[in-house]
């Protein structure tokens, strides 16, 4: 089968919180962030040329990941809650405080292509509060969406910072499961 040509579309956007003990990292189950708009993501790092014999003799690069923006058209309460450390009292409102601790997280989805969807994650994120926008109703109805930053870093245990997958004959059972565990290096179809 040819590979992609082009890439267009975002979907099936998933997220696992991070809990890092004694250096360790696991993630917890990962939960679907429905509504995806759109996701930027920019390099991050530096190149640094060294000059010797007239000439760029070496160019080191630096690689720190991603910083960008993922559009939702509205969070779900589990980023509220497991991610941005807000409170659910027992009636469901959500409580944001001052004293709320972010977590890290994966960010998981799914990119179409011409031939083959392709699946990401991104291994160690963190995020900023939404900005809230929030209009009255004109003329017609225009969805209002949810904004939040992300900054997408080297994962202090190995460094990875992303993998993206295309199915095939052999990885089949791996990327039908994509989706319920975070990807790992070399998995196996039952992730």
């Amino acid at each position: 089968m040819p590979d992609n040509k082009v890439k267009f579309g975002l979907s099936n956007v998933h997220i696992a919180k991070i809990t890092e003990t004694d250096g360790e990292i696991t993630y917890g189950t990962p939960f679907a962030m429905p509504g995806a708009r759109s996701l930027t993501a920019d390099p991050e790092g530096e190149t640094t040329p060294f000059y010797a014999d007239n000439i760029k003799y070496y160019i080191a690069t630096s690689n720190q990941g991603y910083t960008g923006d993922l559009e939702i058209a509205m969070l779900v309460k589990e980023f509220f809650t497991q991610i941005l450390g807000q409170k659910e009292d027992t009636n469901g409102a959500i409580f944001e405080s001052a004293d709320d601790v972010n977590a890290r997280f994966a960010l998981m989805g799914e990119i179409d292509g011409d031939v083959k969807k392709r699946r990401f994650v991104y291994f160690d994120c963190t995020a900023t509060r939404p900005s809230a926008e929030m209009n009255t109703v004109e003329e017609s109805k225009e969805p209002q969406t949810d904004t939040i930053s992300i900054t997408m870093s080297p994962r202090s245990t190995d460094r990875a910072i992303k993998a993206v997958i295309e199915p095939n004959e052999t990885n089949q059972a791996v990327y039908d499961t994509f989706f319920t565990k975070v990807y790992e290096k070399n998995a196996t179809g039952s992730v």
